[in-house]
């Protein structure tokens, strides 16, 4: 189940296609502060997002749409940042409550997906169809480095670097 954790608190980032791994706020043996640990948090949502916005060459047209999507990341790392910080502080846990913890993150995941995917729609219909290539290509592979996700037909492989 830990590692069913780890998996979904890599991906809940930013959500599925969207997660990027990110680097602990404290090295390994220590206890970061919340401010701190909230402070690496939002800094790497706003990593993605702006990767995100390079990487698609977002158009000054597609403004409005960006942010509207840029929003709803923040907010979903707001909302699943909360949900693992108060994991984290739970430590005396039962098998039920831990299950049902679970369960509160698994269904926060999905609820920020949908809103996710919303936001998203409008703004891929607005892509060029090379835009839409590097979106495709972009969300596959899960992020800058390959993300999380290591299944599916590129096996977790980078795209050729016309690609990127």
């Amino acid at each position: 189940m830990k590692k069913a954790l780890v998996m979904l608190a890599t991906a809940v980032t930013m959500s599925g296609a969207f997660a990027q791994t990110s680097a602990p706020a404290s090295a390994p043996g220590t206890s970061a502060s919340a401010p701190a640990a909230k402070a690496g948090h939002e800094r790497n949502v706003e990593d993605r997002i702006a990767y995100l916005h390079t990487q698609l060459k977002i158009t000054s047209a597609q403004e409005s749409q960006w942010n509207a999507f840029a929003d709803v990341m923040r907010n979903n790392g707001q909302t699943m940042g909360q949900l693992f910080q108060q994991r984290k502080a739970d430590t005396n846990l039962s098998a039920l409550d831990d299950m049902k913890q679970y369960a509160t993150i698994a269904q926060a995941h999905a609820d920020g997906m949908k809103k996710l995917v919303d936001a998203f729609d409008p703004l891929y219909s607005s892509f060029s169809p090379e835009q839409k290539k590097l979106a495709d290509v972009t969300f596959h592979q899960g992020g800058p480095d390959g993300g999380h996700r290591h299944h599916g037909k590129s096996g977790g492989k980078k795209a050729p670097a016309a690609a990127e």
